[in-house]
């Protein structure tokens, strides 16, 4: 091959996996190599579920290439599987005024009416118009819900698309906004038993105990949109306690 036939082959495949990279509901071939796997295809809602339901709620619709929620107050979606260790990257755009959440480590239990009852919260939030931002930095975007407080606010205008990333690992957990990390904890350590005691959460015994469970995308009665949503499941832990 001439190296003009070399330049130009290595010319369509950079535009072809920078055209990956740009387009939502999709893998660039290093991602896929790296352990990446959908949780959505851009099309269907396959591979979710309502919240103690077996299929997900009508007013869970994909519009446009996003999981959206677009109809009445019907409970949140859940993945129908489980993870413990793991990266999950999501895209998120809310309402004027809207307020939602993803939850992890989310359990089933005839006793635990919410996902919140157990699920630790990355908070998705119009920060300028929702009035629970008024309370405080611990509910603004990216926050872990009514405990750590976003090093800042990185949320892109109401109507954007947001980039977030949850990271699990062991105890680790990091919440991650627009390409910065802006939560960092560690579950079940001595200062994270002071906080939860000390927050609403103390009433919810089955709150963030598990090792494992589902994720969970919330409906909190505002439209909110969600694409790109993937995976990668990490092989090992850190921080256990």
């Amino acid at each position: 091959m001439t190296r003009k036939l070399l330049v130009a082959a290595f010319v369509v495949a950079l535009a072809a996996t920078l055209h990956a990279a740009d387009t939502p509901n999709t893998l660039t071939n290093e991602e896929r190599a790296d352990g990446w796997k959908l949780l959505f295809d851009g099309t269907t809602t396959s591979g979710w579920r309502g919240y103690k339901k077996d299929t997900p709620p009508a007013a869970w619709q994909v519009v446009d290439g996003a999981i959206t929620l677009a109809g009445e107050s019907v409970g949140d979606l859940i993945t129908a599987d489980e993870y413990e260790n793991f990266e999950f990257a999501f895209e998120w755009k809310i309402s004027k005024n809207g307020n939602s959440g993803v939850f992890y480590l989310v359990q089933e239990k005839p006793e635990l009416k919410n996902t919140y009852n157990s699920g630790p919260e990355y908070q998705v939030i119009d920060n300028e118009g929702h009035p629970d931002a008024k309370n405080g930095p611990d509910r603004f975007a990216a926050a872990n819900y009514a405990l750590q407080a976003p090093t800042r606010s990185a949320t892109k205008p109401v109507g954007e698309w947001n980039q977030g990333r949850i990271v699990k690992n062991g105890a680790h957990v990091e919440h991650w906004l627009n390409g910065e990390k802006v939560v960092e904890y560690e579950l079940w350590s001595d200062a994270w038993k002071a906080q939860v005691a000390k927050s609403k959460f103390n009433a919810m015994p089955a709150y963030a105990t598990a090792r494992k469970g589902h994720l969970a995308l919330q409906d909190h009665g505002n439209p909110v949109s969600f694409r790109s949503l993937k995976i990668k499941v990490l092989p090992s832990s850190k921080g256990t306690n």
